[in-house]
């Protein structure tokens, strides 16, 4: 499996322990650890040991680990309600250009502690909902 890495990027540099972290588990293909800007006590991200700025760029195999690492971070925490939350790009709210993963427990409900998000449902009829399957079958 080969590894790409970026000189200028922060998690890069991470990985290469040439910035230090809090880790938390680490495998052949990521490396977690506690964020040092966290939303709630225990955000952590997973990041894959590949650099590639968005999710679609970045080869399966750098993803196997994710999610098992991200159940053991929430249960680790004991985490009873907890998000999963991965952006891809500036309007996404994507600040560093390296796919991660971030694990943000919700302590309590209604605490502003944790991820705090609206949800702007889009209306759709069941025409448009089929017409975009069918569109998107064919690219499947």
């Amino acid at each position: 499996m080969a590894a790409k890495s970026l000189a200028s990027c922060i998690f890069c540099k991470i990985i290469k322990g040439e910035i230090p972290s809090f880790k938390l588990v680490e495998t052949d293909t990521i490396l977690s650890f506690l964020d040092i800007g966290p939303l709630s006590k225990g955000h952590a991200l997973i990041i894959p040991k590949y650099h590639a700025e968005k999710l679609h760029e970045l080869p399966d195999e750098y993803l196997a680990d994710v999610l098992p690492t991200a159940k053991k971070i929430a249960l680790a925490l004991n985490a009873e309600n907890y998000n999963l939350l991965q952006n891809n790009g500036r309007i996404a709210h994507q600040e560093v250009d390296h796919v991660h993963f971030h694990v943000i427990p919700k302590p309590a409900p209604g605490d502003n502690e944790g991820l705090v998000i609206g949800w702007p449902v889009q209306k759709l009829t069941m025409d448009e909902l089929k017409k975009l399957q069918e569109e998107l079958l064919t690219k499947l």
